[in-house]
């Protein structure tokens, strides 16, 4: 309890003590473009043709890493916590002493699915007890899992990655904490790349925030997009948004009244998912911009989020 306190105590400082509910009129956001039955939002963007014309970026074969270790020490917002528990002797079937001498491990794990590198889902975020197309919480939440919205439903995704480097574009690394970046500066990126968007993209921001949290530990102050770059890049019909800290939204939040607005813009209005902890550094060291994206979320029924490890390839 005391930890569930303790972060609590921490948003309400970051957000001023003000939680506004506002939107609750089931305004147009609740209504999807692709039916009143969607639950994949962006990712009705992943076609086919999207994937074939996306593979043909690998040209050197190299892969990057996404996902960061996760473990005992990984950095969280409490209460978040991650254990394993691993039993020599696997299940105790006797196979022990058999003909071939073999011998087993077994393990569980016991954790957040919020810990680390992670996908987002629509179940984790919504407005006035709805969620992405107006589906209430009443629909679909129970002790035991989601009935609707579940990680295990999301599709397999291999598309076009891009990566903006803002510590390029701020000339900062790490760009400063707290700095938001919006249309203006997510556009001005771009340019520098070379590229602009199309829908199907997955589009992650290098900020150099992973390394200092390496160097000199946990902040709850991050850079990040703001509601108008959300927005922007959610109109653009990008599939997910991805940056190397805990949250992609800058913090603090542009509108203390409004904390996680982004998350709130990003899963609820528009059914885009966010990638949180993604690791960069190499493919920023590269001067990679563009990429083949890869993720299979894991398949565990009735999930909020899911550790991922997605994969780039050049």
């Amino acid at each position: 309890m005391k930890a569930v306190i303790s972060g609590l105590v921490a948003i309400i400082a970051m957000t001023g003590g003000a939680f506004a509910q506002s939107d609750t009129d089931r305004p147009d956001w609740v209504k999807s473009e692709f039916g009143p039955d969607d639950r994949l939002g962006a990712m009705n963007y992943l076609t086919p043709e999207k994937t074939a014309k996306a593979s043909k970026l690998i040209t050197t074969g190299k892969t990057y890493a996404l996902g960061m270790i996760t473990g005992r020490d990984t950095p969280a917002l409490a209460p978040r916590e991650y254990n394993v528990f691993v039993f020599p002797g696997g299940d105790g079937s006797g196979t022990v002493g058999a003909a071939n001498g073999i011998t087993t491990n077994d393990d569980m794990v016991s954790t957040y699915q919020g810990v680390g590198s992670q996908i987002d889902g629509f179940g984790h975020i919504g407005l006035g007890h709805r969620h992405y197309n107006g589906v209430h919480v009443s629909e679909f939440v129970t002790s035991t899992g989601l009935q609707q919205f579940g990680t295990e439903n999301l599709l397999p995704v291999a598309t076009r990655g891009i990566l903006l480097d803002m510590t390029k574009h701020f000339d900062a690394n790490p760009v400063r904490a707290g700095q938001t970046f919006n249309k203006a500066e997510i556009q001005a990126a771009l340019a520098a790349a070379d590229l602009t968007l199309e829908k199907g993209d997955i589009v992650i921001f290098h900020t150099g925030t992973m390394e200092e949290v390496r160097n000199n530990g946990f902040s709850q102050m991050v850079p990040g997009i703001g509601v108008e770059g959300a927005e922007f890049l959610a109109q653009a019909g990008v599939v997910a948004i991805g940056a190397d800290t805990f949250c992609v939204e800058a913090i603090p939040f542009e509108n203390r009244a409004r904390p996680y607005d982004v998350h709130q813009t990003l899963l609820t209005k528009y059914g885009v998912y966010i990638l949180e902890n993604m690791v960069t550094e190499e493919m920023a060291a590269d001067g990679v911009t563009e990429f083949f994206f890869t993720l299979g979320v894991p398949r565990l029924e009735g999930t909020v989020q899911a550790i991922i490890n997605p994969v780039a390839i050049r």
